[in-house]
């Protein structure tokens, strides 16, 4: 399922400093968290999303993580961006 909806979203980010800066501009509307990322990493990131209301869901892993937006390599944060007006 989160191949599916990562795949399938239209416009995305991937990795912490673009996920950052898209929710600092209130552009996201999901963001996945890898499970085993570094909890100080992903701190910040958890906090915006609480901050500015956005769901924060938790995936399994970096490598599945990364694998459902199409990289070869793991992804500790990604977000699907919200639609533009």
């Amino acid at each position: 399922m989160l191949d599916e909806t990562l795949k399938h979203a239209g416009r995305k980010t991937i990795g912490l400093k673009q996920t950052q800066r898209a929710l600092e501009k209130g552009s996201v509307e999901r963001v996945y968290v890898a499970r085993d990322a570094d909890a100080r990493i992903v701190r910040p990131i958890r906090e915006l999303c609480q901050s500015h209301g956005v769901e924060c869901v938790e995936v399994g892993s970096m490598s599945e993580l990364g694998r459902a937006c199409g990289i070869e390599v793991g992804a500790a944060v990604a977000a699907i961006l919200a639609d533009r007006p």
